[in-house]
């Protein structure tokens, strides 16, 4: 797919917001590509910059399970950019790879605890509508497991990533081609250009 909206150069750019891009290369989710793009509306560059940090690395939900939700929506509506992408700070708490490839099938999945499938039900809910869910039965899991500040802020987070990768899809980006160079929170097999590569022609790649 050909990129639909450049990056903006990154001497182009203040101090502040070639600093928040360096930590985007150095310690990623997100990667610097999607943030460079935002970069051409410096209000929407710093709305989703803030906003990532009060709700997804920050905040009163869970990060690991704030992470599996991410990942969840990647998957359901296909980002690749985002999707290939893993937190630094969910792998430091504990969670581990073999979580992320049962999530389209969570509900039958035995590496998913009852928490986090009522927090999965609830990103399923978000992106596909209430019928795509025992609506009552997902609304009682939630109630025990969250409160409703909880569920304020884990249903704020699904919205703004469900909304952002579902844009990013259409974007034409990937990954090592703005400040390259480095494989902060890159997936396993997508370290580097030529891994990303030789991962994504692979027959069992998860967005084939």
């Amino acid at each position: 797919m050909p990129q639909r909206i450049s990056y903006v150069p990154f001497d182009s750019l203040g101090e502040a917001m070639q600093d928040e891009l360096r930590r985007c290369a150095e310690h990623g989710t997100p990667r610097p590509e999607s943030s460079a793009v935002r970069a051409h509306s410096e209000r929407s560059f710093w709305f989703f910059a803030n906003s990532w940090q009060s709700i997804f690395r920050e905040g009163v939900v869970e990060h690991s399970l704030k992470e599996l939700c991410r990942v969840y929506i990647s998957r359901t509506v296909t980002c690749e950019f985002c999707g290939n992408q893993r937190s630094e700070k969910a792998a430091a708490d504990g969670l581990q790879e073999m979580q992320y490839d049962d999530l389209l099938n969570f509900e039958t999945s035995e590496v998913y605890s009852d928490e986090q499938k009522a927090a999965l039900r609830y990103a399923q809910a978000i992106a596909w509508g209430p019928n795509s869910v025992d609506e009552d039965a997902m609304w009682e899991a939630l109630n025990r497991y969250f409160t409703e500040e909880q569920l304020v802020e884990l249903g704020c987070f699904i919205g703004l990533t469900f909304g952002q990768q579902s844009w990013i899809r259409l974007l034409g980006i990937d990954h090592h081609q703005y400040l390259a160079g480095t494989a902060a929170s890159m997936a396993p097999g997508f370290e580097d250009a030529r891994a990303l590569a030789e991962s994504k022609s692979d027959s069992g790649y998860w967005a084939r």
